[in-house]
């Protein structure tokens, strides 16, 4: 790290406390979601003589629209950054973050399903501040600790499921204190957000030493932006594989938490409680494994066998008899090595083949793409929820899988200097 950069402050932190923040939101949705729309919930939203199939096609959409309003917002952030500075879009963007938990709380508490899908909204077109943070990163890495600081974002990540369903499915239950709510655990994210703004305020330097010359806003830059994904020498060979893996941990995470209630019978206490679990391992993954493997392999080395081990892991879960709760604690160590590494060094990589002057916006355009790679599944999965909840774990592990053959076909390590 640049040492003028330590005596102005930390950027590390920041970034740290942004990605915890915002997977914070994503985690507090996992143990609530079940609870809006499944028979006989005290904070079911969905109208009188809507089926449980109903209830799965209406999550399937609203989980969607949060990385739909990304797709279109992350390139454009990450093209501001370079050109106007990292901290002013970040702070920008998590103080959108912030309103936007307080409207799905609101939303919550009235039933108010427009408004549910207008904060989803709201908070998806801030949420492309993920690119951002990322794009910090490659400013102040160097090619020795480049793998080791993007793997402390992935800790972030993380944290952020350790804390998220914890936090959701405990202020989610009237049984810890008769006042909270499905709603309580958005307020609390809201006022997180807030403080987050604050931190990056106070502990953000301004990275960027080169700004882009020029600047041109293009509202449907995204469709350009995935084609670019999908022809530039360099990213075109890794973004078919970060779409595919997106694609699959969507249709993991938008519905397991219904898959543990209708299979396990939990309750949004036992699925928080679970998901810390899976997190805790994630944690340890990625803030200390990361950095002992990054020094003995290169990325597209790990990078060749972790998408196969997540997609064979995944599948383990259907092997698990209705009842036995303790083997599902047998899954959570193995599956957060396999998709902890992954999730570090696919940005890792991305950012060794690009040229420094646009970190933002390649890792945009990657914001972007994995947006899309998670929008569209959540729809599609909301449907095949309907036949089987378990149905959408077969799809994840089928999509990690390919992500896997892909990347094995198209990456070729001699066309680029692996020695970075």
């Amino acid at each position: 790290m640049d040492k003028k950069l330590n005596k102005k402050g930390n950027p590390l932190l920041a970034v740290f406390s942004t990605i915890f923040i915002d997977m914070l939101g994503v985690g507090i949705l996992i143990p609530v979601f079940p609870l809006l729309i499944l028979p006989h919930s005290p904070y079911r939203i969905t109208p009188t003589g809507w089926s449980v199939a109903d209830g799965f096609i209406l999550l399937g959409w609203l989980s969607a629209v949060y990385p739909l309003a990304q797709f279109f917002a992350a390139p454009v952030l990450g093209q501001l950054s370079d050109r106007y500075g990292r901290k002013i879009v970040l702070t920008v963007s998590i103080i959108g973050t912030s309103l936007s938990y307080a409207l799905f709380a609101i939303g919550v508490a009235t039933k108010n399903i427009p408004l549910m899908f207008i904060s989803r909204i709201v908070d998806g077109l801030t949420g492309g501040n993920i690119s951002v943070a990322q794009a910090v990163i490659a400013d102040i890495s160097t090619p020795k600790n480049r793998a080791k600081n993007f793997g402390l974002v992935g800790a972030a990540f993380g944290l952020g499921f350790i804390f998220g369903p914890y936090v959701g499915g405990k202020l989610a239950d009237p049984h810890v204190v008769s006042w909270f709510s499905a709603s309580t655990a958005f307020w609390f994210a809201a006022i997180l957000s807030a403080i987050n703004a604050v931190v990056v305020i106070r502990f953000l330097p301004e990275t960027i030493k080169k700004r882009s010359a020029k600047f041109t806003l293009h509202i449907l830059e995204s469709f350009s932006n995935v084609i670019k994904a999908f022809t530039n020498t360099g990213i075109k060979n890794i973004t078919p594989s970060t779409f595919l893996f997106n694609a699959g941990f969507t249709f993991f995470t938008t519905f397991f938490a219904v898959f543990l209630a209708v299979r396990f019978g939990f309750s949004q206490g036992n699925t928080g409680d679970y998901f810390a679990y899976f997190g805790i391992w994630i944690a340890v993954v990625q803030g200390g494994l990361i950095g002992i493997v990054s020094k003995k392999f290169k990325d597209y080395q790990v990078l060749r066998y972790s998408f196969f081990g997540a997609a064979i892991t995944f599948m383990t879960y259907l092997l698990i008899p209705n009842g036995q709760h303790r083997w599902l604690f047998v899954i959570p160590p193995v599956l957060a090595l396999f998709t902890g590494m992954t999730q570090a060094f696919l940005p890792s990589i991305i950012s060794r083949v690009t040229p420094k002057e646009i970190q933002g916006e390649t890792l945009g355009i990657n914001t972007s793409v994995s947006a899309l790679a998670q929008a569209i599944p959540a729809i599609i999965a909301g449907y095949v929820a309907t036949i089987n909840t378990s149905a959408t774990v077969i799809t994840a592990s089928a999509l990690i899988g390919l992500a896997g053959l892909v990347f094995w076909v198209l990456f070729k390590p001699k066309k680029f200097n692996t020695n970075i």
